[in-house]
């Protein structure tokens, strides 16, 4: 997976992905702590700005788009989900 910050895009095996601005920064955040569970909190605080829980799916419809752009027509995927804890992004190993 590539990020490009200069001028906001993502592609995943050289396959361009369409993300939207939000979809970007939420990508770009789980990018910068692959393997690490990212909370709902913290993506709230970060991605969103919001310092409270608008008691709302917000992140995970948010997620769920991202998954569907990040991982359709892939064997593997890289957005995972902890249950009731948070976001995975998991990048998978290179041959070599």
């Amino acid at each position: 997976m590539v990020c490009q910050h200069a001028a906001p895009s993502a592609a995943r095996d050289g396959r361009p992905l369409a993300l939207l601005p939000r979809e970007y920064r939420l990508l770009l955040y789980l990018a910068e702590r692959a393997g690490t569970v990212v909370s709902h909190d913290e993506l709230l605080s970060a991605v969103w700005g919001l310092r409270f829980h608008p008691g709302t799916n917000l992140v995970a419809a948010h997620v769920s788009r991202l998954r569907a752009k990040l991982d359709r027509g892939f064997e593997v995927a890289m957005l995972h989900t902890g249950k009731g804890v948070g976001y995975r992004l998991a990048v998978p190993e290179t041959g070599g």
